[in-house]
């Protein structure tokens, strides 16, 4: 079995922190904040002494700590051992954090879905020196590890490319939603939504591509034409003027050289 460590305590710290236990690994754990500690987990006093001795290092706070818990926990960690940063840090900073002095292998994880709908089985991605190790941990549990290659930041380069589509697709729905409720045709907006996403997903995208490097001129008219009756509805339209400022922008632009 692994001696584990958790920094982090949250929801996402608690659900990894529960599969390893259950698994039969002994888990430590610090938080300075969550008022619980989960079931078969020792909590230590700090962020160091939780990890002495740990052989597998799991960092699931926000980026905003990123550096100050890799600075206290990596002095600490032995030969072999490993240190895997799942938080949202910039590729950037994970190669920077890969670069401090440590025995221990550096893992950047990217968490590439809602913890909170998928709990453990939220498939990850890994990168740098430490991710074969994060795999051979976690990957036996029943948890879909992918292992990219490259150094600490590769993973969350995927990550953040990936954000661009899913979060700016979620605002876009949540605004046509609203404004479909405000219109009184909720179910009939929802089904259209559903429709897009539906069927055969590279044909969407060839079609995005060159429909709106084509249409981008009369399209920009059309959203900001959308923008002024989301208003008039009262719905918050920064997705649909952000959408008309864009589609003006590429119409300026030359036309890519698309397939």
């Amino acid at each position: 079995m692994t001696a584990c460590t958790i920094i982090g305590l949250g929801e996402a710290g608690a659900t990894y922190a529960a599969a390893l236990t259950a698994a039969g690994h002994t888990v430590n754990g610090f938080d300075p904040v969550a008022p619980s500690t989960p079931a078969g987990v020792t909590r230590a006093a700090t962020a160091a002494e939780a990890c002495a001795g740990a052989d597998v290092v799991l960092v699931l706070t926000g980026a905003a700590a990123a550096r100050s818990v890799a600075r206290e926990c990596l002095p600490v960690l032995s030969e072999g051992s490993c240190y895997a940063d799942f938080t949202s840090s910039s590729p950037g900073v994970m190669r920077e954090l890969g670069q401090l002095p440590s025995k221990a292998d550096f893992a950047d994880v990217a968490i590439l879905g809602p913890v909170s709908a998928l709990g453990e089985k939220t498939p990850l991605m890994v990168s740098g020196p430490g991710a074969r190790a994060v795999a051979r941990l976690l990957a036996p549990l029943g948890m879909d590890v992918e292992i990219a290659e490259g150094e600490p930041g590769a993973a969350m380069a995927h990550k953040l490319l990936r954000s661009v589509l899913m979060k700016g697709m979620a605002s876009v729905v949540v605004e046509a939603v609203q404004a479909g409720r405000a219109a009184g045709l909720e179910p009939w907006i929802r089904g259209q939504i559903a429709s897009q996403l539906a069927g055969d997903g590279q044909a969407v995208i060839d079609r995005f591509l060159n429909g709106t490097a084509k249409h981008a001129l009369r399209r920009s008219k059309e959203m900001q034409d959308t923008a002024s009756y989301l208003s008039d509805l009262g719905v918050p339209a920064e997705m649909t003027t952000a959408s008309a400022t864009a589609l003006t922008r590429i119409a300026r632009e030359p036309a890519p050289a698309l397939r």
